[in-house]
Order: structure tokens, then sequence, then C-alpha cells
């Protein structure tokens, strides 16, 4: 069943919050009845994950408390684009480096995702990272804030997608960045995108 498309016209638009990191955004859209509905939006400047697989195809996967869940999860390596005009690709190898301590001599483009658009404009993009070798400890960089307790581990690639399906890992980006390079994997890690593939999702605020 198809429809005629609608132009939903943002008719106001005012910034309710703003953030350390995200603002919130109200707006008033015009729907196809006709009516004025009020749409609020959290403004994020997007983020990039890193699905890090080492020789053995252990996935490098890391323990952090997320104050709005009250806990920690399991997660990829990853961070916000918050440095302006900096390359996702990029941004992602710095975020490994600083939570893992590791480079990774090649990254492949994964998977792209929107986190939650009913509520959201963040978007995110996430890498395969290979070829894995250690930073020495005197370049690593500090940790601060819940990074100070932050676990790292190596978990084979197939027992990450079985946390996955049994809800041991339930943190969005990871789920989909497990399960993306799984699939990729018995595909032979063919037909993956360039690291600079077009990405219109990326929010315009990010850089």
């Amino acid at each position: 069943m198809t429809s005629t498309e609608h132009h939903y016209e943002t008719t106001e638009s005012s910034v309710a919050y703003t953030g350390r990191i995200i603002a919130v955004r109200r707006d008033l859209v015009r729907m196809p009845d006709g009516d004025v509905s009020q749409r609020d939006v959290i403004v994020h400047p997007g983020a990039v994950g890193v699905v890090a697989l080492d020789e053995d195809q252990r996935v490098v996967l890391v323990h952090q408390y997320r104050h709005p869940v009250g806990g920690p999860l399991w997660e990829l390596p990853a961070g916000i684009l918050d440095v302006a005009g900096e390359p996702a690709s990029v941004a992602a190898a710095r975020e490994l480096a600083e939570e893992t301590g590791l480079w990774a001599d090649r990254y492949d483009l994964l998977v792209d995702a929107w986190s939650s658009p009913g509520m959201t404009d963040e978007a995110y993009r996430v890498f395969l990272a290979r070829g894995l070798h250690e930073i020495p400890v005197e370049q690593r960089h500090v940790p601060e804030h819940e990074e100070v307790d932050m676990g790292v581990a190596r978990i084979d690639l197939d027992e990450a997608v079985r946390r996955v399906l049994h809800g041991e890992i339930t943190n969005g980006m990871a789920v989909i960045g497990l399960l993306a390079a799984d699939r990729c994997r018995s595909a032979g890690f063919t037909g993956l995108r360039p690291l600079d593939a077009p990405w219109p999702a990326r929010p315009a605020h990010s850089g």
C-alpha cells in the first residue's frame, strides 16, 4: 500500500534545553490531516563505534557504567563526534585507542544506523577494525570519569553473537555492530563500503 507523500512542514521551532552534549528542540509540525502537532527532538552530535576483531576472531568489548540505565553495559569502543570537521573514521580510530589502548592496521565501514529516530536525530556509524596491536603504555590516553573503571575484554565473535541473542549484550550499537560483523565474516568481508562513503544521516551540527 502506498500513499501520497506529505511534506511535513515545521511551522515553528525553538530550543527548550541545551546541555553539555545534547539539546532538546521543540518543533511544531503540520500533519497530513492539516493539524499542527508538537514534536520534541533530542539534538545529538552523532557517534562512531568500532568492532575490533583480532587474528583469533575475538572482538574487543568494553564494560562501561551508563548512568541512565543505572549500571554497566557491554559495548563496542565508541564515542561522540565532538571534533568539528573530523572524519568519522578518524574519530573511530581515536576512540579505539583511548578506550582500549589499541591501534588497527585496517579499517572498513561496517554499518550505519539511527539510534532512536522517533525521538532523536542521533546517527552512528560503526567501523570494522583489523590488524590490532597494542599502544605502548606510556603513550596511552589517561582515562577520566566513567572510563576510569572501564573493563576491556576480548570475546570470541561467535560467543558475542550468542550473548546478543540471549539478551546479555543489549547496547544497541553493540547489537547491530556484532551481528553485522558476523554476517560480513560469513561473506568473507566482501562488499564493505569505503571509509568515506556518503553519510547523509550524520547530524550537521557534528562538524
